[in-house]
Parts: C-alpha cells; sequence; structure tokens
C-alpha cells in the first residue's frame, strides 16, 4: 500500500495486545502497509491509557514512535480551531479528541486512509462533506 496511512488507537493497540479481538487482523493489515503511520498525540495518549495493563505496552507505543514507524503529524496548538469546530459539529455521535483529531490529520492529508476500527469514522466528513477513506475491520461495515 503506498497511500499515507493515518492510525487510529484502535488498531494500534491491537498491534500491542494480543488479547485484543482485532490483533490478528491488525497484525495482517500492517504486513500490507507502507512506514511510518502517522497520528496525533491523542491516539497515542489514549492508546498508552489502555495498554498500561499490558506489560511494556506504553513502552512498545514509544518504542514506534521512537524508532520513527509513527510520526505524530498534527499540532493541536496549530490547528485548535479547526479541531474545536469538529467537536463542536459531531458533539451528539459523540466524538472524542482523538477522533477530532485524526479528522483533521485526515482534511490536512487529503491522499491518505484512516485506519481504524471505530465505524463512526464513517459518519465522520472531511471538510464538512467528504467521506473520510478508512481501513475498517469487515465486521465494522
Amino acid at each position: 500500500m503506498t497511500t499515507k496511512v493515518l492510525i487510529d488507537t484502535g488498531p494500534l493497540v491491537a498491534l500491542i495486545d494480543r488479547r485484543d479481538h482485532f490483533h490478528s487482523w491488525a497484525k495482517t493489515e500492517a504486513e500490507k502497509i507502507d512506514y511510518p503511520l502517522y497520528t496525533c498525540e491523542s491516539v497515542l495518549s489514549e492508546a498508552c491509557f489502555l495498554l498500561q495493563h499490558i506489560p511494556g505496552g506504553s513502552q512498545a507505543v514509544m518504542g514506534f514512535v521512537q524508532e520513527s514507524l509513527l510520526r505524530v503529524e498534527l499540532s493541536l496548538q496549530e490547528e485548535a480551531p479547526s479541531v474545536k469546530k469538529l467537536l463542536m459539529r459531531y458533539a451528539d455521535v459523540p466524538m472524542a479528541l482523538a477522533d477530532a483529531c485524526m479528522v483533521r490529520l485526515s482534511e490536512l492529508n487529503e491522499k491518505s486512509v484512516l485506519w481504524t476500527v471505530d465505524s463512526d469514522f464513517r459518519i465522520f466528513r472531511r471538510n464538512g462533506r467528504s467521506a473520510i477513506p478508512i481501513l475498517l475491520p469487515a465486521e465494522r461495515y
């Protein structure tokens, strides 16, 4: 896959946690993807929190960053107005901060695909009207 891949929390957690429901799927998809993957700090924070029960889980996330397999490509400080607008628009879904950041990252990277397990990204739109290309497990469609 040569398209720029944006990674959400779910696949990141699934790659590290062998007990995760989506672990096999995430490992299979990871073999098809060109690195680095792009994300935001909110996703890293969520992943570290969700992996705190896995010995070495948070360290694995940070190892991906340190090895440049994951790159943080969104400055929340710079993108705060756009992210806030997304949070307000999708407040009824609801939209988490990490979700809003990933939608914004998708807007900034028009030729990208979002790797996620969250079917809410089928609802979210970039630039207010365009569907976000997503890589989602078949059972989530």
